[in-house]
């Protein structure tokens, strides 16, 4: 395992825009989701991860839950499939189809957008709101083995937070989950 520097985009920057494939054949834009969308969830994950299957069932419900609203939230695998083939993009599509994913989700074959928003684990949140700034990064909530005593819903907070034109209380919250690997 190679542990690179990264460039760790801060809460209150803008978000590094990318241009990535995703499991749906077709290329995804960060410009073109602000576009549409009032705020964009990247998740960093991928496919081989137990914290990342431990909350797939709570990102399609916060997905579900804030779709209406303007929301979207966008799965992105950096993990290093040449160290991990279960991490290819045939794997990916698999996943997605095995956990019926309700978002976009998208390979980051270079690690080159997973190093740019300073992703460090799966999985790790980062909310863009509709300018491309950046108002959240960290853990998803405040217990991933047990989604019942959860007592802290640090994306669905700031979410609530900036559609109701609120400031978000808790910007940033330390990662938890399994480090990515990163190629030399």
């Amino acid at each position: 395992m190679n542990i690179l520097e990264t460039i760790d985009t801060p809460v209150g920057s803008y978000a590094p825009d990318f241009e990535l494939p995703g499991i749906d054949k077709q290329v995804h834009h960060l410009r073109r989701y602000l576009e549409k969308f009032r705020a964009v969830g990247v998740i960093s994950m991928c496919n081989q991860c137990p914290y990342v299957r431990l909350y797939i069932d709570r990102l399609k419900e916060i997905q579900a839950e804030f779709a209406q609203q303007g929301f979207s939230l966008i799965g992105m695998n950096g993990s290093d499939g040449n160290e991990n083939p279960t991490e290819s993009f045939d794997n990916m599509q698999a996943f997605a189809l095995m956990h019926e994913l309700n978002f976009p989700y998208l390979w980051d074959s270079t690690q080159d957008t997973s190093r740019s928003f300073g992703a460090l684990v799966t999985p790790m949140a980062f909310l863009i709101d509709k300018d491309g700034v950046v108002r959240y990064k960290g853990q998803i909530d405040n217990n991933p083995q047990d989604p019942r005593s959860v007592k802290e819903q640090y994306l669905k907070n700031a979410l609530a937070s900036l559609f109701q034109g609120q400031e978000v209380y808790i910007t940033q919250t330390p990662p938890v989950g399994t480090r990515l690997i990163w190629r030399n």
